[in-house]
């Protein structure tokens, strides 16, 4: 009996060996992740973009092999925060890869999935903001806006059928932002406040910048009580 109890007490060790460097170490790291997590969205929060996004990319490092679904997650913030930290361009095309690999993936959560489309559709709507007042023709801002437009409707009209009112209402403003976005014309829209999104962002196609944004307000503003110049939340704050 005694000798029994010795070797059970000898093997406390080495099964804690086995743990520790095994299914120990993932769930350290997680922990490292979850801290630096946690300290990336206070930074977001008090408006420290940069910190932010190198808290966010060091997450993204130290997340264990094979945790999709968290690294999506965490790809989504950072690049919400991306669009505020004058890095629009990129942003947009991170939210594009993303979607792309959530629609394409059954297993991926829906409202992830939709998440990141509304992310894609706020970022299209901004980026046709920034190459209008860069004076790109028609032919390269349009299919971005349609884009934002199409997402907007869908989302819509996927929260109608679910029964959401208010992420429903919320959704067809966004939409109504887009279609008056596309309609404004030049001069109206140079006249209204850039959006932070914005502001210090070059879409990276264009070659020829228009003029720079009038500082006049038009006379010809948008009726909607929030106008087109605040455009749909970037952060997905109002759902």
């Amino acid at each position: 009996m005694r000798s029994l109890a010795l070797l059970v007490w000898l093997m406390v060790p080495v099964a804690f060996g086995a743990y520790h460097y095994g299914p120990g170490q993932e769930k350290l790291r997680l922990d490292d992740v979850g801290r630096t997590l946690a300290d990336a969205d206070r930074r977001a929060e008090a408006g420290d973009w940069s910190g932010a996004l190198e808290r966010y990319d060091q997450a993204l490092v130290g997340l264990p092999d094979g945790k999709l679904d968290e690294a999506n997650r965490i790809k989504l913030q950072r690049a919400k925060v991306r669009m505020n930290a004058r890095q629009l361009p990129e942003a947009n095309v991170d939210l594009a890869e993303l979607v792309d690999q959530l629609e394409g993936d059954p297993k991926a959560d829906p409202g992830l999935r939709d998440d990141a489309r509304r992310a894609l559709a706020n970022s299209q709507y901004y980026m046709t903001w920034l190459m209008r007042l860069e004076g790109q023709p028609n032919a390269e801002w349009e299919p971005m806006i349609d884009g934002s437009r199409q997402m907007y409707r869908l989302l819509a009209e996927q929260a109608e059928a679910r029964g959401d009112g208010t992420a429903s209402k919320e959704l067809r403003e966004d939409l109504e932002s887009a279609v008056r976005l596309a309609r404004l014309d030049l001069d109206e829209l140079q006249g209204l406040d850039i959006p932070s999104q914005c502001q210090g962002c070059k879409s990276g196609q264009c070659k020829k910048p228009g003029k720079k944004p009038g500082k006049k307000p038009s006379q010809n503003k948008p009726k909607d009580a929030r106008g087109a110049s605040s455009g749909p939340p970037p952060d997905n704050s109002g759902s």
